[in-house]
């Protein structure tokens, strides 16, 4: 885990009114398992800060964005950005988002990677969150809200991992290169022209990239586009100008891109899902 406190930049910036949330006053978790209830305000931002617990931030619409010193991590409606204990990072709300929080005991997560992931939230999970946060912070571990808590991590250790994740390169000349194209994602120089721009061989560049990122350069390039697109398409442009934008030809090949990389389409993934939260 990187402690550099260089935070990756924005791929949904944040207005210069944004409001500010205030970071929780929590010194310890009430228990192992701490359901959030208060909802991060559309717009708003948390300042960098960092916890000894692990954090589950949950979109129920709009999207979330969490930033730290190893890159982006987007969380659509019903996705959640895990952040490790001890992680510095920002949390950005867009216009149209809603939050909840899930703090864990880091004892109890063990079989997690100590990264950033983004998570497809179940049906399940959502239920036993709302479940829980409708609870007393010190509930009896042994009692009913106890029971729902555990049922709610054996929930959460299956979630399948999505690719709404932008990584960055800690090599200082390929962190420059993916921060250039992320301020001009329409730049279409190849991979031979930004390896000179590099200094570096095209055959150091690829394997280095790859090694830094778990990506390939054309890879780490479409998911950018892509992602970027997903802030335009949450604000209500349409699929044709968003494709359009984002380098495609046709509204057909960007929605064939958009589905091999994040499992969905643009319509469905911003399809409203029924919440109870009584």
């Amino acid at each position: 885990m990187s402690n550099s406190g260089h935070l990756a930049p924005a791929l949904t910036p944040r207005p210069a009114d944004a409001p500010e949330r205030s970071v929780p006053a929590l010194e310890r978790l009430p228990r192992a398992v701490y359901a959030r209830a208060e909802s991060l305000p559309a717009g708003s931002w948390v300042r960098p800060h960092r916890h000894d617990w692990v954090q589950l931030s949950w979109a129920l619409s709009g999207v979330l964005e969490v930033r730290t010193d190893t890159g982006c991590w987007l969380a659509p409606p019903q996705r959640a950005v895990w952040i490790p204990p001890g992680t510095l990072h920002e949390v950005n709300a867009s216009a149209r988002a809603e939050m909840r929080s899930l703090y864990l005991d880091a004892s109890r997560t063990a079989w997690a990677p100590l990264r950033c992931r983004v998570l497809a939230v179940s049906p399940l999970v959502r239920e036993l969150i709302l479940a829980l946060s409708a609870r007393p912070l010190e509930y009896d571990p042994d009692g009913p809200a106890g029971r729902l808590a555990e049922v709610l991590l054996d929930a959460i250790a299956e979630l399948p991992e999505l690719d709404f994740g932008l990584p960055l390169p800690a090599d200082a000349r390929l962190r420059r290169l993916c921060e250039a194209l992320q301020a001009e994602p329409a730049d279409a120089r190849t991979l031979p022209e930004w390896a000179a721009r590099c200094g570096l061989s095209e055959r150091t560049l690829t394997r280095r990239f790859r090694r830094e990122t778990g990506l390939s350069f054309a890879d780490w390039r479409r998911r950018l586009r892509l992602l970027l697109a997903l802030g335009a398409l949450e604000a209500g442009r349409s699929v044709t100008a968003v494709a359009l934008d984002s380098g495609y030809d046709s509204l057909s090949a960007f929605i064939a891109a958009f589905r091999n990389e994040f499992g969905t389409t643009p319509k469905a993934l911003f399809a409203p899902a029924p919440v109870n939260d009584g």
